[in-house]
């Protein structure tokens, strides 16, 4: 019996020797884990802002690059309706100097019967 006792009896002085809340090194591995996490939630929180700003500065880009694309969009349909318009006009202008002529060849024929 005297080892199983002397087992016991080192098992509760282990127990009763080990440190309690009040100890100052319990209360310094607990202040250091503190600082750990704390600063691994400072470090977290600094790399999501700065994911925040790129994304921002990104969508800026994106936004900057669609308005330049509707503008340049904007500047070829106009031109396109410039082409279109001077299209229209030459197709006018080709119809009344065609006629003109169909005049001329019209008005020399019938000088020719009348004279």
């Amino acid at each position: 019996m005297g080892s199983a006792q002397a087992a016991r009896q080192a098992a509760l002085a282990k127990f009763q020797s080990r440190a309690t809340d009040d100890d100052p090194a319990v209360a310094a591995r607990r202040a250091v884990r503190q600082a750990i996490a704390t600063a691994r939630t400072t470090r977290l929180a600094e790399r999501e802002a700065e994911r925040a700003a790129q994304d921002a500065a990104r969508l800026a880009r994106e936004a900057e690059a669609a308005a330049e694309e509707a503008r340049l969009r904007e500047i070829a349909a106009a031109a396109e309706i410039e082409r279109a318009a001077e299209a229209e006009r030459n197709a006018e202008t080709l119809q009344a100097d065609q006629k003109a002529a169909r005049d001329a060849r019209y008005a020399a024929r019938k000088a020719r019967k009348r004279g």
